[in-house]
């Protein structure tokens, strides 16, 4: 098993990425060797002396780390040693363990490959259902959404399992508006605020067609596209704060439409993503040359 090491904008804080989720719809927050009994992973990590905080959750473990080091001189050590630890049958949580009840919320930000984009990762499962909006009409469905697009400078919202991508308008630099974000975040998810009701995603028109829900009903090659892009494509541009979905294969032009959301939406590197990355993937493993990929306005 690899593990990806990612910075993130905290330069106290670490991420090492595995190829697989490694919890179900829970986060875990370790303060200390005692508090991590339930994950023998974050016991091992307590033993390093420069470890102030474990946290789990997804696809990652991240490390918070004491002012005594810096992260360039340990961060690939670290990743060998929880490599060695999988490798040997390591238990990251045990069964049956749970989330502490009142567990304290932990918001960080990392930069996405969009300049106007900030991914805001929380140590907690926000949805189920991850949606995207534009403007306050759109976020009926979301109080805390509302709340954010009462900042002037937030143009638009994407919340994902656990995450929150913000994309701004350029009055204000990312310097000037990161931290008032990150604790209203925090403060919000901390006292109990509603990020999203589901139900009233599950019923949203927009919503519904993004579910593929007709799936069973598609052609072949549309079935084929829409599990690459599942597969391959959405972990990647998840890690950078983003969504890709599915709009339409149009078999006699060849042409693949997908609705690109959060960070990716309006990314200046989203073509060369586009054309480079995901049409060139289609065209190999569907195995033709013609093959178009084009994103629309989600």
């Amino acid at each position: 098993m690899k593990i990806s090491i990612k910075e993130t904008q905290n330069p106290t804080i670490i991420k090492f990425e595995f190829p697989d989720f490694i919890t179900q719809n829970e986060s875990f927050e370790f303060k200390n060797i005692d508090e991590a009994k339930n994950s023998p992973l974050a016991q091992q990590l307590f033993y390093l002396p420069f470890v102030k905080t474990v946290y789990i959750s997804g696809n990652f473990v991240a490390i918070e780390r004491y002012n005594i080091i810096e992260w360039t001189d340990v961060q690939s050590d670290v990743a060998e040693q929880i490599e060695n630890f999988m490798a040997d049958g390591g238990i990251i949580i045990l069964p049956n363990a749970n989330p502490t009840k009142k567990q304290p919320i932990s918001v960080y930000g990392e930069t996405t490959p969009n300049p106007a984009s900030l991914k805001f990762v929380i140590n907690k499962a926000l949805t189920k259902t991850a949606a995207e909006f534009k403007n306050i009409d759109e976020a009926k469905a979301s109080p805390l959404a509302q709340e954010l697009f009462k900042f002037h400078y937030v143009k638009e919202i994407f919340i994902a399992e656990n995450y929150i991508s913000v994309t701004k308008y350029d009055s204000l630099s990312w310097d000037e508006i990161t931290l008032e974000l990150r604790t209203f975040i925090k403060q919000f998810i901390e006292n109990g605020g509603t990020v999203i009701d589901e139900s009233q995603i599950e019923n949203n028109v927009k919503q519904e067609k993004q579910q593929i829900k007709n799936f069973d009903n598609l052609d072949t090659t549309s079935q084929q596209i829409i599990n690459i892009l599942e597969e391959y494509v959405k972990p990647a541009v998840a890690a950078d704060g983003g969504n890709i979905l599915f709009d339409s294969y149009d078999e006699t032009e060849k042409r693949v439409k997908v609705v690109l959301q959060g960070a990716c939406n309006g990314c200046p590197s989203s073509t060369f993503t586009l054309k480079s990355g995901i049409e060139n993937m289609l065209k190999d493993m569907l195995n033709d040359k013609d093959i178009i990929v084009e994103a629309v306005n989600g």
